[in-house]
């Protein structure tokens, strides 16, 4: 996504493409053809899906309209496209019917069953976006028929989330994976962060048909660290990239690693 320099934000972010032909080490910009006119922001993969006998691509997005807007929104969506160059809004993740959340940022993977997908996200206080949920958790929906519908998000009371991007996914032997930073919201003070949230990266894995596990430590370095990214190279192997700051002062700099967990 592309972000005009002079926002302070990136709320007003635009999808934006471009293709590589040399693996990687140059890139050229291509110009999309955008069936979705709103502002978007994403911090998910494109998953592949099928339906009907045709490979689409699904990409989940959110907008924060409402922050400068009084009759804006906040909601949750899924852009999808037939070749990489189309964009069209295939569908909103539905809000929980007792009381609205601030569902952003979440990721798409493989259900548990062929024709499932999953999407799990970040979450906050729909009305005041400084709150997290209560108690703060990350919500999930589940689709059934290749990202047309989805069902109405719900939390999930096993996966932490105190407004901050978490990664979700699932690995090629058939875990699925939940890396979050630990503790409150970043600016928060809290009894074991002096500093406020956002400091260890934990995560959780969950086989099909079973519970999601306790918690197991991916980093820790009593410094801020944020914003995990994975991508699998090999079954249950990753390499992850991350923000990593100060024991106080979060993004100083960028963290690679390894996370290996087995079914």
């Amino acid at each position: 996504m592309r972000c005009p320099i002079a926002q302070k934000n990136s709320e007003e972010s635009q999808l934006v493409g471009a293709f590589t032909a040399d693996g990687g080490y140059s890139w050229t910009q291509v110009e999309l053809a955008m069936h979705y006119a709103g502002p978007l922001i994403t911090c998910s993969t494109i998953v592949t899906t099928e339906t009907d006998s045709t490979r689409k691509f699904l990409l989940p997005a959110h907008r924060n309209t409402l922050q400068e807007d009084p009759r804006g929104s906040r909601d949750h969506f899924v852009l999808s496209s037939t070749s990489l160059l189309e964009w069209k809004l295939e569908a909103y993740i539905p809000q929980p019917t007792n009381a609205r959340v601030f569902l952003h940022e979440g990721n798409i993977a493989p259900g548990e069953t062929p024709e499932e997908l999953w999407i799990v996200m970040r979450t906050a206080d729909y009305d005041e976006t400084d709150r997290t949920t209560d108690p703060p958790r990350a919500y999930s929906s589940v689709s059934r028929d290749g990202g047309r519908t989805w069902r109405v998000a719900k939390p999930e009371p096993d996966l932490h989330n105190a407004k901050s991007k978490a990664f979700f996914g699932r690995s090629s032997n058939g875990t699925h994976i939940y890396v979050y930073s630990d503790g409150p919201p970043q600016r928060e003070k809290a009894p074991g962060f002096p500093n406020g949230g956002r400091t260890s990266l934990r995560y959780k894995t969950k086989i099909a048909g079973d519970t999601w596990s306790e918690e197991k430590t991916f980093y820790d370095a009593g410094i801020k660290n944020s914003y995990p990214t994975l991508i699998e190279i090999a079954p249950g192997d990753f390499r992850c990239v991350w923000d990593s700051g100060t024991p106080d002062t979060p993004r100083t700099h960028i963290h690679f690693g390894k996370l290996r967990i087995t079914p």
